[in-house]
């Protein structure tokens, strides 16, 4: 990866919707040596796809809550039924294996506080997990930042 593929990936991040001759004149390239770049860049899985960013709060989930989850045991058996249970609660839209006091960090979002509470009653179903603590997001003050490309810039 070179400065211009570098140029390419950081405009993507904050405007995904270029069209490739918008991205070629930004990053001074014709189009085919541009849209060579960009095939290149998404066969090789630097780009992993391509989608919108929604409001939270024009879509009424303007509740955020990030859950620390401690189980009970690390087996292999515990760790996959607990990941593939978080695989498959929509309203979790982030786990994140964590060092420290608790396994893993969630990212919940919600519409409303009871909804919050039927996600607590399933994680307190699992076998596995022994405590849940949540903090309660009161404003967000960044999110879905671009990634730091300057190594490359």
């Amino acid at each position: 990866m070179d400065r211009i593929d570098a140029q390419i990936l950081d405009l993507l991040q904050r405007e995904g919707r270029l069209s490739v001759a918008e991205l070629a004149e930004r990053v001074s390239l014709s189009q085919s040596p541009c849209a060579r770049r960009l095939k290149r860049l998404e066969d090789s899985g630097l780009i992993a796809g391509y989608r919108a960013q929604l409001d939270r709060q024009a879509l009424q989930l303007g509740t955020t809550v990030f859950v620390n989850v401690r189980l009970m045991h690390h087996r292999a058996d515990a760790v996959q039924q607990f990941e593939a249970a978080m695989q498959a609660m929509a309203e979790v839209i982030s786990c994140h294996v964590v060092s420290g006091s608790h396994d893993y960090l969630l990212e919940v979002v919600v519409g409303a506080l009871g909804e919050y509470e039927q996600i607590v009653r399933r994680l307190q179903s699992l076998p596995v997990v022994q405590d849940i603590n949540s903090s309660f997001a009161i404003r967000c003050v960044k999110n879905g930042a671009p990634l730091p490309l300057r190594a490359w810039a």
